[in-house]
């Protein structure tokens, strides 16, 4: 047999679309082509894997190989098409059996000496292998180092080998000890290492403000002098967020497959993604010629931390407000889209002016007051609007400093945050900050009283319809953590104080 097909995966964003590799031998003066539109790390694969065949002790053919990567309008990167182009000029010249290709999907770079090599996105293409409307899903052979996170996904077969020998004995067997064993280890989840709440002295009504963010997945911006905490109180917000569902957590593990940065210590541990003030808009929304995640998406059901918001460029900053709204980023690039999802929650820190002390019990303020509008211009009002909390971080008074910490563990806060997200999933099966304007109507009504003091604040505060949403949201946060299920005057009046409006603080 001349010809042999075979069956893999590519990556496009957060899909991976199925490719067949049709691998043909012909007379003539021997000559080695891949077609299809390969990258450049697919055309390397005519030196690895000719040094992998013959280290392994197999017959390279000295025959014209031509090699077509179906469809061929589809661009293929990456080197996991070593191994299913190796195992088809080996079923196509003979020297395997070509029968049982077709139960079987292949992934796998080559080292020169046959070993198998991990793959990006073996948990995405494990995806959508098992999405496939098929009674009888195709076995999954990739790379033993692969394996733990391609069987996260639990309806897979997933059969690791280490190297191109292990792959060609398994399908060359005949009796059931001799093929490859299916990888059966349940993903276990990682204890959490978190600080804990508890290191942070004072701050009370700022730990409050982040215990309803966290139970009702609101975004918080902080505000507040040098050394008030801001950032340990970031560093510690994952430690009370709810538990993930196994549909958050997988998809939380798919994107960082992309990278290359998941393992399975990291499974159902929500991420928390810091970058510097000096990156740039692609690497926060992603990008490239081939498209990649972003920290926005690297942060999909996690926290994304923005430290000295208005130290990023304005241009950055805009680009977090579709996801914001949509919890997903289109790239468009000249020959490539893509579409990932970044429904993150947002925790960002500033300090109140440009020398940082604007507001400060003891130490003066050297700004005038158009430096501080300038200052706080940076973060645009549409930005701005789509912030639920925006909370002052005070200064502490030495008496306050000197103490013992003795604040709530984290534990305790996550206990209560656990609780009112239960009661959110129970009730209308998301988050409350995800609900949309028709949901609002029926989840979140408040009370006569209540109703009157959220139309004075709209009057007196010019609130947009987004902006009356969110206090909505916020306040049916508050009523869940207090149990209850009418949202009354105390609950709103609580969500109103905390859309501050940061021109109105100087």
């Amino acid at each position: 047999m001349s010809l042999a097909v075979l069956k893999t995966r590519s990556l496009n964003g957060m899909e991976a679309p199925a490719v067949t590799v049709e691998v043909h031998l012909a007379n003539g003066l021997p000559a080695f082509t891949i077609v299809g539109l390969p990258e450049t790390e697919v055309k390397e694969a005519r030196d690895r894997v000719r040094a992998a065949i013959q280290n392994a002790r197999f017959e390279f053919p000295a025959r014209r190989i031509t090699v077509n990567l179906a469809p061929a309008d589809l661009p293929k990167e990456s080197g996991r098409f070593d191994l299913p182009i190796a195992l088809g000029i080996l079923a196509a010249s003979g020297q395997i059996p070509a029968g049982d290709l077709s139960g079987y999907e292949f992934a796998g770079e080559l080292s020169l000496s046959g070993e198998l090599r991990p793959v990006r996105g073996a948990l995405a293409m494990t995806y959508a292998i098992s999405r496939q409307p098929s009674d009888h899903l195709p076995a999954f052979i990739l790379p033993a180092a692969s394996a733990p996170e391609a069987a996260l996904v639990r309806d897979a077969v997933i059969l690791p080998a280490a190297s191109l020998l292990d792959v060609c004995a398994h399908l060359a067997a005949t009796q059931p000890e001799h093929k490859l064993t299916p990888y059966r280890a349940e993903p276990t989840a990682a204890v959490a290492l978190y600080p804990d709440f508890r290191d942070v002295k004072g701050q009370s009504s700022v730990k409050r403000a982040l215990e309803i963010a966290a139970a009702g997945n609101h975004s918080v911006l902080m505000s507040g002098p040098p050394g008030t905490g801001k950032s340990m109180l970031a560093a510690r917000f994952p430690g009370i967020l709810p538990d993930m569902t196994d549909q958050e957590a997988l998809e939380a593990a798919s994107v960082h497959s992309l990278t290359g940065g998941f393992h399975a210590g990291l499974w159902r541990q929500r991420p928390y993604r810091s970058p510097h003030h000096t990156s740039s808009a692609v690497a926060l929304v992603g990008g490239g010629s081939t498209p990649r995640p972003g920290e926005i998406s690297l942060a999909h059901q996690g926290v994304l931390f923005l430290d000295e918001l208005p130290e990023f460029d304005r241009k950055v900053l805009e680009v977090l407000r579709e996801p914001l709204e949509s919890g997903r980023i289109h790239i468009s690039r000249a020959a490539r889209q893509a579409e990932f999802p970044a429904r993150f929650q947002l925790i960002a820190a500033m300090n109140p002016c440009p020398c940082g002390y604007h507001g400060h019990p003891s130490i003066v303020c050297r700004c005038t007051p158009d430096q501080i509008h300038r200052y706080q211009d940076k973060i645009s009002g549409p930005l701005l609007d789509r912030i639920d909390l925006q909370i002052t971080v005070p200064a502490l008074s030495h008496e306050d400093l000197l103490k013992q910490a003795d604040g709530e563990y984290s534990a305790d806060i996550r206990q209560r945050v656990q609780r009112a997200a239960e009661r959110q999933l129970q009730r209308q099966g998301k988050p409350n900050q995800l609900l949309s304007s028709q949901e609002l109507d029926t989840h979140c009504q408040p009370e006569p009283a209540a109703m009157k003091l959220l139309q004075q604040a709209m009057q007196q505060f010019q609130w947009s319809a987004r902006s009356c949403h969110r206090v909505l949201k916020l306040a049916r946060t508050i009523a869940d953590l207090a149990d209850q299920e009418q949202i009354s005057s105390r609950h709103l009046a609580e969500a109103i104080q905390y859309r501050r409006v940061l021109k109105q603080n100087t």
